[in-house]
């Protein structure tokens, strides 16, 4: 299982959010390449960064913070957020996203996203697949639908999306350990690349990650609050 920190960013800097409320902003760290390269010196490899910004508004705005970090790092960086166009696409690539995450995209305009996935490939373009209550949350988990999780999964698993990232928003940032019983859910009843987020409090809740068969674990606030130090997450790398 690959072992993937997280970079949300606000206003440039390296922020952590409490179940995506923007008024629970903790800022962790006024340099986000400075927090990269730590990652990197750990021996991490993969990094998911998120432009908080770009997912309250209608475009991608950090894209010079992933330049930053793709250009001194060696970092392989999924981007989300704000990622809402053609051009915000062709920016992030530009600026060494390795992937992005389309999660408001995906619900509010298939057609763009499934063309996306056509033009770039699977391995490209992550699902983002955020929930709350099971519902799929949108626009920075600022909006909520109808569609349940695991069935907006398995359409996209049918249309060729191979990786989602699922964060179950009422786990985020709450270090009360992630929602195990909905990723073994998602599992057993798919074949994808399942990237488990939110509520990562311990290196047993990466096992229990593990253990699920998730192909990823997203891990955030445990990091910045110190739960889970570098130096285990290099032994577990």
């Amino acid at each position: 299982m690959r072992i993937i920190p997280a970079i949300d960013i606000i206003n440039g800097k390296c922020v952590r959010l409490t179940k995506g409320n923007y008024n629970t902003q903790i800022i962790y760290n006024e340099d986000p390449l400075e927090v990269a390269k730590e990652f990197e010196d750990n021996g991490i490899k993969f990094l998911h960064l998120v432009d908080l910004d770009g997912a309250k508004s209608k475009h991608i705005v950090n894209f010079k913070i992933l330049n930053l970090i793709t250009l001194y790092t060696n970092l392989k960086v999924d981007f989300g957020g704000g990622l809402k166009s053609n051009i915000d696409l062709q920016i992030a690539f530009e600026n060494g996203a390795s992937q992005i995450t389309g999660g408001s995209i995906a619900a509010s305009n298939p057609a763009l996203f499934l063309e996306w996935l056509k033009v770039y490939g699977a391995e490209k373009i992550i699902l983002g697949a955020d929930c709350y209550n099971r519902k799929i949350a949108t626009h920075g988990w600022q909006k909520s639908s109808e569609l349940d999780v695991l069935e907006y999964i398995s359409e996209y698993e049918n249309k060729g999306i191979k990786y989602v990232i699922c964060t179950d928003i009422s786990k985020d940032g709450m270090l009360l350990g992630a929602s195990v019983d909905l990723y073994d859910e998602i599992k057993r009843e798919t074949n994808i690349n399942l990237i488990a987020s939110g509520g990562v409090s311990s290196i047993s809740d990466l096992i229990k990650l593990k253990e699920t068969g998730c192909e990823g674990a997203i891990i955030g606030k445990a990091i910045y609050e110190k739960r889970i130090s570098l130096k285990e997450l290099r032994e577990l790398c």
